[in-house]
C-alpha cells in the first residue's frame, strides 16, 4: 500500500493499491491490479484501463475514462467529460461532473437525481 500527502509533477502509473490525499500534475494511469483512492486533487486526465479500481473522493480537474473490466465509484468533483468505454461505473448521488458522461459500452448507473447532463 502507497500513500501520497504531497505533490507531484508529471505522469503516473499505479500498478498497487494508492491513497492519495495530496496533488497530482500530470495524468494519472490505474492498470490491472491498482487500485487508486483519489481524496485530494489530479489536474490532468485520469484512465482506469482493464483490471484496475478507482474511488474518487477528491477532484479530477481533466477527463476520466473508463476502460472494459475496470470499476470506478465517483463521489466528487469532475472538471471534465467521463468516458465508459467497457467499464463498470457508478456516479453517487454527491458527485459532480462538469462535463458530460458517455456511455461507449459498459455499464454507467447513476444514483437519484446527480448534477450532470448526459450524452
Amino acid at each position: 500500500m502507497r500513500e501520497e500527502r504531497g505533490k507531484l509533477k508529471g505522469n503516473l502509473v499505479i500498478k498497487e493499491l494508492y491513497t492519495l490525499w495530496g496533488m497530482i500534475v500530470g495524468n494519472v494511469k490505474v492498470i490491472e491490479g491498482g487500485k487508486l483512492y483519489l481524496r485530494g486533487s489530479i489536474y490532468g486526465n485520469l484512465t482506469v484501463e482493464e483490471g484496475g479500481r478507482a474511488h474518487i473522493f477528491g477532484n479530477l480537474q481533466g477527463k476520466l475514462t473508463v476502460h472494459g473490466d475496470a470499476k470506478v465509484i465517483h463521489s466528487g468533483v469532475i472538471g471534465g467529460d467521463i468516458l465508459n468505454r467497457g467499464g463498470r461505473l457508478y456516479i453517487e448521488r454527491v458527485a459532480t461532473v462538469m462535463g458530460k458522461v458517455k456511455t461507449k459500452n459498459g455499464e454507467t448507473t447513476l444514483e437519484v437525481k446527480p448534477r450532470l447532463t448526459l450524452d
